[in-house]
């Protein structure tokens, strides 16, 4: 079984991919699923989803990319499948201070009788942070809470993305901007048909020559 998972690709209920990759001439806690790391319920990360860390901190990343976020609060980071992670990318899911008060200090935080005019459902929420299929994100890009990032879209580096990002749209800089969309209009509502990243790994693995292609015809023919 093992045997037919690795001609398949790599097994997405492991934790670390590169481990019997022996190409691969890194230590293979340099990457990791997602998926495994998570201990929150209100982070979902799909299938195949991995974060890139030299460092080895891949395993970390819910302590360390994902700021301001505790498993009882509200708002939730949702990734889809087959994103791409790169080093120091940070997901900002809270934060947020009062703007219209006379002052933005937070002092129900510190307790000892100051929490008493104030609940944390009074400070300002943006909601959730939704991350679709197949975004690639550079190096110690920044996401703002409640923003939502559509399917195979591009995060340059160190970029810090305010705003939603259309699917397939390659946005940088700070405040991100969109650079350019990757394909036409009539290739990505094509692409968003088909819903690739959905397949079961065979098909993925039979087709691989077409995803790493631009010949659109030929995925249309591959479903």
């Amino acid at each position: 079984m093992e045997e037919i998972l690795m001609k398949m690709g790599p097994n997405p209920n492991e934790m670390y991919p590169l481990k019997d990759f022996a190409e691969v001439k890194v230590s293979h806690e340099t990457c990791a699923f997602l998926k495994h790391t998570i201990t929150r319920r209100n982070i979902i990360i799909g299938d195949y989803t991995y974060c890139y860390d030299p460092d080895g901190g891949a395993a970390k990343f819910e302590k360390n990319n994902i700021l301001y976020h505790h498993e009882t609060f509200p708002e939730k980071l949702i990734i889809g499948k087959f994103c791409a992670i790169g080093a120091g990318v940070k997901f900002m899911i809270r934060g947020q201070h009062k703007l219209d008060a006379f002052s933005t200090y937070p002092f129900l935080a510190f307790g000892c009788g100051w929490e008493k005019e104030m609940s944390l459902n009074q400070l300002p929420s943006k909601g959730d942070t939704i991350v679709g299929n197949d975004v690639w994100f550079g190096y110690e890009s920044l996401i703002m809470p409640g923003v939502t990032i559509g399917d195979g879209a591009i995060i340059g580096a160190r970029s810090v993305v305010t705003k939603d990002v259309p699917s397939y749209a390659i946005v940088a800089g700070n405040p991100a901007r969109l650079i350019r969309m990757r394909f036409d209009q009539e290739t990505i509502n094509e692409l968003s048909r088909i819903q690739w990243w959905n397949w079961d790994s065979a098909k993925i693995t039979r087709n691989i020559k077409h995803l790493i292609d631009n010949d659109l015809e030929a995925l249309r023919l591959a479903q």
